[in-house]
């Protein structure tokens, strides 16, 4: 166990003590402010009877086909907008104010669009993912040094060559954080989403805790999310980013 894990768990240790103080104090009563205890219960009751479960699978199933929808098209228009001034002072400019409106106004043109559907929520998480990923993909590429394009065109490299072996390679650091960053803007919209949609999810969840005063409930589905969120976080995108600073000598993270 490394010294950056043994701190976070004593951490972590010192979080939930000083929770449980708070709770057992008395300063606000239990179905305002939950003790460590109540929510633990509601989680294990949450895993044992599978309702967490299944409404991870469920949620993870709608994260992954609206965050694949956006990459495809952010992709497409990250690299149109990179190799035309005109797109990129029309269209560019479009989705650079787009991607400024927070996920949750996408919501209520979303239901006006589609109805109270998973189609609906499909769209939020695709409208709140997309923009990072096109701003990402268009940046990283326009900020390619010319030098490799030019040395790269000297060795008889075609222009899907190119792309494949020199641009996105090189633009791959900007690339991977706007995807990390489109990725966690989808998933606040996915959670958004399932709260006003009756259907299965971690959202409705957290929808049922509260229509039942249940806090505990709530609280524990927001452990859930908060878990999901951080493993795909440490196990996918952070050991990537991890690779790609080794591969382009830029050392380790601060400790």
């Amino acid at each position: 166990m490394g010294e950056t894990s043994l701190t976070f768990i004593v951490f972590c240790m010192a979080a939930i003590l000083a929770w449980h103080m708070v709770a057992e104090a008395g300063i606000w009563p239990d179905y305002v402010f939950p003790s460590p205890s109540g929510v633990f219960s509601a989680l294990a009751h949450g895993i044992t009877d599978e309702s967490f479960l299944h409404g991870t699978i469920a949620s993870l199933k709608r994260m992954a086909m609206g965050f694949g929808i956006a990459l495809v098209v952010g992709i497409s228009l990250g690299v149109a907008i990179s190799q035309s001034k005109h797109i990129e002072h029309t269209l560019g400019t479009l989705i650079l104010g787009v991607q400024t409106l927070p996920s949750i106004c996408w919501l209520p043109l979303a239901v006006l669009w589609f109805g109270l559907s998973d189609k609906a929520i499909m769209f939020v998480v695709v409208a709140g993912a997309v923009g990072s990923i096109t701003m990402a993909i268009s940046s990283g590429i326009s900020n390619v040094p010319p030098i490799y394009i030019n040395a790269a065109r000297t060795m008889g490299a075609k222009e899907l060559n190119l792309y494949y072996e020199v641009i996105f390679p090189a633009a791959l650091p900007t690339i991977i954080a706007g995807v990390r960053q489109g990725w966690s803007f989808a998933w606040r919209s996915l959670m958004a989403g399932e709260l006003i949609y009756v259907s299965a999810g971690l959202g409705q969840l957290l929808q049922v805790g509260r229509e039942l005063n249940d806090i505990n409930q709530v609280v524990a589905v927001m452990f859930v999310i908060m878990s999901i969120g951080f493993l795909i976080e440490r196990l996918f995108f952070t050991s990537i980013e991890m690779d790609v600073r080794k591969k382009w000598g830029l050392g380790a993270k601060r400790a």
